[in-house]
């Protein structure tokens, strides 16, 4: 194989696409669940310290990012630890989801 058929099979197997733009993007979006994260943590405390009690659903929204990371991961490159910690995250979600949703219940009077 010749540095030519090298390259071409690389450009087939990339799509085209830039590399380090895909690095970029994933640091981005690990920034982003970072700094989502840490706002809801902000939100969360100033909720609880105003009397305005838990919201859950601040963290089932920030720990759904990335359950769907993991998922995607999973599907494409079906390693077992991908799907091992996008069911951890998805339990995770499940349980804040249904606890946010209870607390809502609650408020309302229904039960």
């Amino acid at each position: 194989m010749n540095k030519e058929e090298i390259l071409e099979l690389s450009r087939k197997e990339n799509k085209n696409q830039d590399i380090f733009e895909k690095e970029v993007l994933t640091l981005g979006n690990t920034y982003a669940c970072i700094c989502a994260g840490i706002l809801a943590t902000i939100f969360f405390v100033i909720q609880i310290f105003v009397g305005g009690g838990m919201n859950y659903g601040l963290y089932a929204i920030v720990f759904s990012m990335p359950m769907a990371g993991f998922w995607v991961k999973f599907i494409k490159m079906h390693r077992k630890h991908e799907l091992l910690v996008a069911i951890g995250y998805t339990v995770f979600v499940a349980f804040l989801s249904a606890a946010y949703i209870y607390s809502l219940i609650q408020l309302s009077g229904i039960m």
